[in-house]
């Protein structure tokens, strides 16, 4: 076991750091700590297939501000589909072609990495 002292933002710490051997880090990976699990979230159920139809992507990592569809509704191009926090900024994310919304697979408050499938429109 070993001493440091950290120093964070101007207030000084003193840990320990224990050296595992290898077989107690594989362990360690195996076996986790006990984690409060997450609560499942529901999702609000399709009115088509869900996934039939063109994806809207997140273009870039933020976090989903506001939705403002849900499955069933019809959209017109360049219609306001949610708000995408990234960088400090509230970016729109628009319906790309008219339509009609499937699925919506975020909610409000949902942190997405770029790619990440928001919904989709057939």
């Amino acid at each position: 076991m070993k001493k440091y002292k950290v120093n964070v933002n101007g207030t000084a710490y003193e840990i320990e750091i224990e050296l595992m051997s290898e077989e107690e880090a594989a362990s360690a990976k195996q076996a986790p700590a006990s984690a409060p699990a997450a609560a499942p979230v529901a999702a609000p159920a399709p009115a088509q297939a869900p996934g039939a139809g063109e994806e809207v992507k997140a273009p870039m990592p933020g976090t989903i501000l506001s939705v403002n569809v849900k499955a069933g509704d019809a959209v017109k191009k360049g219609q306001v589909l949610m708000i995408l926090e990234a960088m400090k900024m509230e970016n729109e994310i628009m319906a790309g072609s008219d339509g009609t919304v499937t699925a919506v697979m975020v909610a409000a408050g949902q942190a997405v990495e770029a790619g990440t499938a928001l919904c989709t429109i057939q």
